[in-house]
C-alpha cells in the first residue's frame, strides 16, 4: 500500500523537468535587455509587460488550442451562398487580440509615441518574443506592417486604409471596411507556374475606370486569407506588371469576387491558414505606376526580411531555452545534465547562435530605424535584410533540430513546443523569396552602385573593433568573388552575416560572448554540428549569463 506522502509507483513525475513557462521573455534575454537599454523608460515597461504575457503558461495554452484545432474553410453559408470564409479556433483569435494591441502589426507606421526613433527595435524585439509562443499569427501582423511600405505609393488609398490599419483594435468581422475598427492586410504574390518570377504571372488586370481594375486569375499561396485586402502582383492589358490592392468587400458592402478555394495542409505554421484564392472578376486598386508592380512591392518585401529574421531569432530563442531548461532538471546517472561538459559545449555553441541571431536582428531593425537621414544605415538596409534573412532563417530548423535532441523523446512528441517550433521554422525560409533569391538580391544590391558595399563594410568595421581589418578583407575579397561568379553568392551571404552578428555583439553585449562568436564561428574552419567548443571557454557561465534560471 502506497503512503499517502510517497508518489504511486506508475508515478513518471521522477527525474522530470516542470513545464517550461512562467517566465519573462524580455527580463530572461540579456541581448534584449541589453539593446533596450536606452529606450525611454515607458517603452520599456511596455517590453517588459510584452515579455511577461508571452512567457505565461496563459499564452502557451492559446498557442497550444489554435495548433490543435486547425481553420477551416467555410466556403457556403446557411442559406448555400458562397461565403468563402475561414472558421479558428477562439485561441486564434485570443493570440491575434493580443497581438493586435501591443501594435505588432503596425507600430512603425504610427504617429507620435514613446518609441519615437526605436520604433522598428521594440517591434523586432516583440516579434522575437512572440515567435518563441507562437508564430503562426504572425503571419498577419507581417504582411499588415509591410503592406504599408507599398501602400504609401498611393495616396488616396493610404488616406482609405491607414486609419483602420492603424487601430489597435482586432476586428475579425468580415464586413466592408467603412464598418470594421481595425483592418489587417495580406500578401499574394507567386502563382502554381511562376514562385517568385514576375515575368511569368497569368494573373490579369483590366481597367473599368474610377481607378478600379477588374482581376482574373488564381494565387497559390496566399497567408492570412481572412485579411480584409491582399497586396498582390497582377499582369496588366499592356503586359507590364502592377501593384494592386484587392479587398474583400468593396465600399457598397457587397462581397469582391474573390474565391477561397482550398487551405493548405501545412507542415507548420498550422493555427493560421494558407488558401488557394482565384479571383474571378474581383476589382482592386493599383497601387503606384503602372509597369512598377515589382519596385512598389519591393518595398513590402524589404520590410518582410527584418521580420523573418526576428521570427527565427525568436524560434531559435525558445527551442534554445527549454534545452536549457530541461538541461538544469533532468538528470544523467545521477548528474544534473547541464553539469555534464558535453552537454554544457553543445547548449553554449547553440547559445552563441541565437544571441547571434539576435544580436543581428536588431541590428538590422536599427538601421530601419535610422535610415531616413544616414546614408550609412540605409545602405545597411539595403545590403543586408536580404543577408539576415538568409542566415537566421537557415539557422534555426538546424539549432531547433539540436534542441530537440537535448531534450528527448518528449520534444518530438506533438505536446512540444520544441517540435511545434522545428515544424514552423522551415515557413520563415520558404516564405516569399528562398536563399537563392536572396543571395541574389545582395548581389543586385552591390550591383546598383560602387557605395553600398562600403558603407556596410565601413560599419562593420567601426562596430567589430579589434580585429576589424582582417574580417574586412576577407569580405571585400569574398565580394569580388561573387560579383564574378554568381556561384559563390551563398557563401558570401554567409560571411557577411556572420561578421555583421559578430561586430553587433562586440558593440553592445559583454566581450565574452562576442569572442566566443568571432573565434568559433570566423576564426575556425567550416563546421556543421554543435559542441564544436574546446575547453578555454567558460560555457557553464555562458549559459547562465544568455539564459538566465
Amino acid at each position: 500500500m502506497t503512503s499517502q506522502h510517497e508518489p504511486p509507483a506508475t508515478s513518471n513525475l521522477f527525474n522530470q523537468p516542470p513545464l517550461y513557462g512562467g517566465v519573462n521573455l524580455f527580463q530572461t534575454n540579456p541581448i534584449l535587455e541589453g539593446g533596450a537599454s536606452g529606450f525611454p523608460d515607458a517603452v520599456r515597461e511596455n517590453l517588459d509587460q510584452f515579455g511577461r504575457f508571452w512567457g505565461s503558461f496563459d499564452a502557451r495554452e492559446l498557442a497550444r488550442l489554435a495548433n490543435r484545432h486547425l481553420p477551416e474553410l467555410e466556403r457556403y453559408d446557411a442559406r448555400g451562398e458562397r461565403s468563402d470564409q475561414v472558421s479558428f479556433h477562439p485561441a486564434y483569435h485570443a493570440l491575434m487580440r493580443h497581438s493586435i494591441g501591443a501594435g505588432l502589426h503596425a507600430s512603425p507606421w504610427e504617429g507620435e509615441s514613446a518609441e519615437q526613433g526605436v520604433r522598428n527595435r521594440a517591434r523586432a524585439m516583440r516579434l522575437i518574443m512572440a515567435a518563441q509562443t507562437e508564430c503562426g499569427h504572425l503571419s498577419a501582423m507581417t504582411t499588415t506592417n509591410a503592406s504599408l511600405a507599398s501602400l504609401r505609393h498611393s495616396s488616396s488609398v493610404v488616406a482609405e486604409w491607414a486609419p483602420q490599419i492603424l487601430s489597435r483594435t482586432y476586428d475579425r468581422a468580415f464586413r466592408s471596411l467603412g464598418e470594421k475598427r481595425g483592418a489587417t492586410v495580406s500578401l499574394a504574390v507567386a502563382e502554381r507556374q511562376n514562385g517568385s518570377d514576375p515575368r511569368a504571372l497569368l494573373a490579369r488586370a483590366e481597367r473599368r475606370g474610377d481607378g478600379l481594375y477588374a482581376i482574373t486569375g488564381q494565387k497559390w499561396f496566399v497567408s492570412a486569407p481572412m485579411s480584409d485586402a491582399i497586396l498582390m502582383l497582377v499582369r496588366l492589358a499592356d503586359g507590364e506588371v502592377g501593384c494592386f490592392l484587392v479587398p474583400r468587400h468593396m465600399p457598397d458592402g457587397w462581397v469582391n469576387a474573390i474565391r477561397l478555394e482550398r487551405l493548405k495542409d501545412k507542415l507548420g505554421t498550422r493555427a493560421d491558414a494558407a488558401a488557394e484564392i482565384e479571383f474571378d472578376g474581383a476589382f482592386g486598386y493599383l497601387i503606384g505606376e503602372p509597369g512598377l508592380g515589382p519596385a512598389v512591392m519591393a518595398d513590402t518585401m524589404t520590410y518582410l526580411r527584418l521580420d523573418c529574421g526576428a521570427v527565427a531569432a525568436g524560434l531559435m530563442r525558445g527551442g534554445f531555452a527549454e534545452a536549457v531548461h530541461h538541461a538544469r532538471h533532468r538528470a544523467n546517472f545521477g548528474v544534473p545534465l547541464i553539469d555534464r561538459t558535453l552537454m554544457q559545449r553543445v547548449l553554449a555553441d547553440m547559445a552563441l547562435d541565437v544571441a547571434g541571431a539576435t544580436a543581428l536582428s536588431l541590428r538590422l531593425a536599427e538601421a530601419f530605424d535610422m535610415a531616413g537621414n544616414q546614408p550609412a544605415e540605409a545602405a545597411y538596409v539595403r545590403l543586408m535584410a536580404p543577408v539576415v534573412k538568409y542566415w537566421t532563417t537557415k539557422s534555426a530548423p538546424a539549432l531547433l533540430a539540436e534542441a530537440m535532441e537535448c531534450v528527448g523523446g518528449n520534444a518530438f512528441s506533438e505536446s512540444s513546443t520544441v517540435a511545434r517550433a522545428y515544424r514552423d521554422a522551415p515557413a520563415f525560409a520558404l516564405w516569399e523569396t528562398p536563399g537563392n533569391l536572396l543571395a541574389q538580391e545582395m548581389l543586385r544590391a552591390m550591383r546598383r552602385d560602387d557605395e553600398t558595399l562600403q558603407l556596410v563594410l565601413g560599419t562593420i568595421r567601426e562596430e567589430l573593433g579589434q580585429g576589424a581589418r582582417a574580417a574586412v578583407d576577407v569580405l571585400s575579397a569574398a565580394a569580388a568573388v561573387a560579383l564574378e561568379d554568381e556561384g559563390a553568392a551563398r557563401m558570401l551571404a554567409e560571411q557577411l552575416a556572420l561578421t555583421a552578428a559578430a561586430a553587433a555583439l562586440r558593440r553592445d553585449h559583454p566581450a565574452a560572448i562576442a569572442d566566443a562568436f568571432i573565434e568559433t564561428r570566423l576564426g575556425r574552419p567550416w563546421r556543421s554540428t554543435y559542441g564544436m567548443m574546446d575547453a578555454r571557454y567558460d560555457c557553464r557561465a555562458l549559459l547562465d549569463y544568455l539564459c538566465p534560471a
